[in-house]
């Protein structure tokens, strides 16, 4: 089964985007991240800000990128949830640890923390509507 036809046969609440939408959006919101999580690391390996402050942009990216196999390939929706979670918390982590170093990298994704908000309450509402299958 597709990641296609699998995201299609979950029942999704009536607000859910269509799932060609999903493509535009991550490709959008991955330039942002490539532009400000290079900056952010590209100024700890410079030493003008501390190495601590990569490490909630490094779990993120970790989480992001754990999403798709664990949604699509285990067709887990509770680990989904859970890694969801992760990445909402690690970059709001990320967003207060690196505001007082780099404002705008932490503006420039505010459109990443906004869908991965509603990322996080859509796959709560996704695993609740499937927790029986």
């Amino acid at each position: 089964m597709s990641n296609y036809d699998y995201y299609s046969v979950l029942i999704k609440p009536s607000w859910s985007p269509p799932a060609w939408l999903f493509g535009p959006v991550w490709t959008f919101l991955y330039i942002i991240i490539f532009i400000s999580f290079g900056k952010v690391f590209y100024s700890c390996l410079k030493g003008h800000i501390p190495a601590k402050t990569a490490l909630p942009f490094a779990l993120n990216l970790l989480f992001n990128f754990a999403f798709t196999p664990i949604q699509f390939g285990l067709k887990n929706n509770y680990l989904a949830l859970l890694d969801i979670l992760g990445v909402l918390i690690t970059l709001i982590w990320a967003l207060i640890a690196v505001y007082p170093h780099i404002r705008w990298a932490a503006f420039i994704n505010i459109p990443y923390l906004l869908w991965v908000s509603f990322a996080a309450v859509l796959q709560t509402a996704i695993t609740y509507l499937n927790h029986n299958s």
